[in-house]
């Protein structure tokens, strides 16, 4: 069972919960301004501004299946307690840094999915992972870059046939303003499934507490916090990483971005209703693939994505290695 701490700890764990929040919006917002910054329809601070609102507006708009997932989807929530979410929480936010400092745009929603799993087996054995969960997240590892390649090729191939009916002026003219809503409908789908990651983590602590009651739910306040961690981590923004998803892909244009962000954000509102916790780190990568390989595949740069790629599957099994030596050290310490 659960392990009742003082509420200064729970505190604490909460703030760091919120650190890893705007560690994502950091991390992560790349993702949101890569397209509309490399194709300069906005600026890189006009653009990170307008992603933070709608990351910002997202954790109310939808549900919170994603946070359930996350709280009792991944690991057996009867062994939570504050010090197993602290090493979880510190092996995410050392591989978010990791990888920033190298402009490496990886997943902080798998750096927090390996992180659960390896404190989780540390404490209570492999029997603690909830195997349908982690199914579902494993099998979109996979799926969501490869459905966002394809969504946004078939988009690509749609846009090109309605924009050889008017002036290139003109198309491009309209691809910028269509930007500013794909950019808008990117981060709204990025706040729906990343923001609901802390959001499961904070509400799987204060059910471990017992102060939700015998029903697992997210409250409000928690929905509230973790949305405005977000939508600040967005505004400070990661800039390594925009150069990385944003000019090192491959080259894009208006309507190229349009078709990258109109696809990842289609992906991650489907399966953020299926309250799968995709990476949308992985969608949007597989998405401005998808529109590089539509002018030929040597447009994009496979060498910058072999190690994007690399650095996704390593990113679950580091998070969780380092979670799990976090929490070693603090049961050695006697805090588990």
């Amino acid at each position: 069972m659960s392990t009742v701490v003082p509420f200064e700890i729970v505190v604490l764990v909460v703030v760091v919960a919120l650190g890893f929040d705007f560690m994502n919006g950091f991390h992560d917002a790349a993702n949101s301004v890569a397209t509309v910054v490399s194709t300069r329809v906005l600026t890189p601070r006009v653009a990170v501004l307008w992603a933070a609102f709608f990351n910002f507006v997202a954790a109310f708009a939808f549900g919170v299946n994603v946070a359930s997932t996350i709280g009792k989807g991944t690991i057996d929530p009867k062994i939570v307690t504050a010090w197993l979410l602290l090493a979880v929480l510190t092996g995410a936010i050392s591989w978010d840094v990791i990888t920033w400092w190298f402009g490496l745009p990886t997943s902080s929603s798998h750096a927090l999915v390996g992180g659960l799993i390896g404190a989780g087996v540390v404490k209570g054995g492999w029997g603690v992972v909830q195997t349908a969960g982690v199914s579902k997240i494993a099998y979109f590892i996979v799926l969501s870059p490869v459905i966002g390649f394809f969504v946004a090729i078939g988009l690509v191939l749609l846009t090109v046939r309605i924009a050889m009916r008017y002036s290139r002026s003109t198309s491009d003219h309209a691809f910028r303003r269509l930007q500013l809503v794909s950019a808008a409908l990117y981060s709204l789908g990025h706040g729906t499934n990343d923001a609901q990651k802390t959001m499961g983590i904070i509400a799987a602590l204060l059910f471990a507490q017992g102060l939700l009651g015998s029903t697992f739910y997210v409250p409000f306040y928690v929905i509230l916090l973790a949305g405005t961690a977000m939508g600040l981590g967005t505004y400070f923004g990661g800039w390594r990483i925009v150069r990385t998803m944003g000019m090192k892909i491959t080259k894009l244009h208006p309507f190229g971005g349009f078709s990258a962000e109109t696809a990842a954000a289609s992906t991650l509102f489907a399966t953020a209703s299926l309250g799968i916790p995709v990476s949308t780190t992985h969608t949007i990568a597989g998405a401005i693939m998808g529109v590089g390989s539509t002018r030929r595949l040597s447009a994009v740069r496979w060498g910058v994505a072999r190690r994007i790629v690399y650095a996704w599957v390593l990113t679950i099994p580091a998070a969780a290695a380092i979670a799990g030596l976090s929490y070693y050290i603090l049961s050695l310490a006697g805090l588990s």
